[in-house]
């Protein structure tokens, strides 16, 4: 997607500042947030126009002119979803938000049309065991259990190619031909698919090194259990975009106290914080890794993908974090797989 960051002002942004954004940004309108990156409204070429011929001067807000209820639509909306109600409501902007009301991302119609084409490696690791599911992975990988009628590895395939990534790599060990039947060379969905066999369980990240050679270019690497709208290619950007080695996309995780919360020293009482939510970011199992965050990966040697960011920030290496916003589910229990039955069909069509 196109960088819609140099578009945004904030609310008390003259006229003058919009049409500035308008201009520096790629998306043709200018987005007014709040404080909080809350979307306020929009304001198109159109709206100032019609502003200045109510007398608006270009140093009066930009809110006076802007839309206030411009059509979005939840983050999570699949991109065919997104082109359906661009096409009906006649827009060619659409601002995606999360379930708090933050701006996540801008789809623009022109690229939705587009297709495009990363030369950018992926490697998916789909050669876990699954032993959490229990007998529902004796006779199969978890990443090839059925959910919403097809393979779980195959949406996340397919979700990769739709967004323009083709070059693709499949871990694999547990039950490894099952996978390599199903897919084969990929060219049945559109991509040349490469399989790492791992003939031990590697962990997260032993698979690093077992590829054929050191990826030229930042590696998308993402685990085979997981259910995301993710825009890997706006990942790939924001990596591409910092000076970090990796970069780790991160899911904020809240836990809700249902009881006071009791903080003290040396006997006395200090607080209390009734009912708090607590909240922490979470690894989400989706990363990118640069062509030097491979020299912390020995061939053949089991290691998980925490150990190699850490031995990258141990030598004084960067590992960027990268929030999504976007509708993510690790299928690792039960309740997730049950989970992931009734939400498919409301995320993927």
């Amino acid at each position: 997607m196109k960088s819609w960051r140099k578009a945004v002002v904030g609310t008390q942004a003259t006229v003058g500042e919009a049409i500035a954004a308008i201009e520096s940004g790629s998306i043709q309108v200018a987005l007014v947030l709040d404080g909080s990156s809350r979307l306020l409204g929009i304001v198109t070429d159109g709206d100032i126009r019609r502003g200045l011929l109510r007398g608006i001067a270009l140093s009066g807000l930009a809110t006076d002119v802007m839309n206030p209820k411009p059509v979005s639509a939840p983050a999570t909306l699949s991109r065919d979803e997104r082109l359906h109600l661009m096409r009906q409501k006649f827009i060619k902007q659409l601002p995606l938000l999360d379930e708090s009301g933050q701006l996540v991302e801008v789809e623009t119609f022109d690229e939705l049309l587009e297709t495009p084409n990363y030369p950018n490696p992926v490697l998916i690791m789909a050669g876990g065991l699954g032993e959490r599911l229990g007998a529902l992975t004796q006779d199969r990988p978890k990443p090839m259990l059925s959910v919403g009628g097809r393979p779980l590895l195959e949406t996340i395939v397919r979700n990769v190619v739709q967004q323009g990534f083709r070059n693709i790599f499949i871990s694999v060990n547990y039950k490894a031909e099952m996978i390599v039947d199903h897919f084969g060379d990929g060219s049945a969905l559109g991509a040349a698919i490469q399989y790492v066999r791992e003939t031990e369980r590697l962990g997260t990240a032993g698979a690093l090194g077992m590829l054929p050679a050191t990826p030229d270019l930042p590696m998308v690497v993402t685990n085979g259990d997981i259910l995301t709208t993710i825009n890997y290619g706006a990942l790939l950007d924001f990596h591409n975009g910092t000076p970090a080695e990796a970069t780790m996309a991160v899911r904020e995780h809240k836990v809700h106290v249902p009881y006071g919360v009791v903080s003290a020293s040396e006997g006395y009482l200090q607080t209390i914080r009734e009912k708090p939510t607590e909240s922490w970011f979470v690894s989400a199992g989706i990363y990118v890794v640069g062509r030097t965050a491979f020299d912390h990966v020995e061939r053949g040697t089991r290691i998980d993908m925490p150990t190699v960011l850490e031995r990258i920030v141990a030598n004084k290496g960067r590992v960027a974090i990268y929030p999504i916003r976007e509708y993510w589910l690790d299928i690792g229990r039960m309740e997730d797989f049950e989970q992931a039955h009734a939400e498919f069909h409301e995320v993927f069509l």
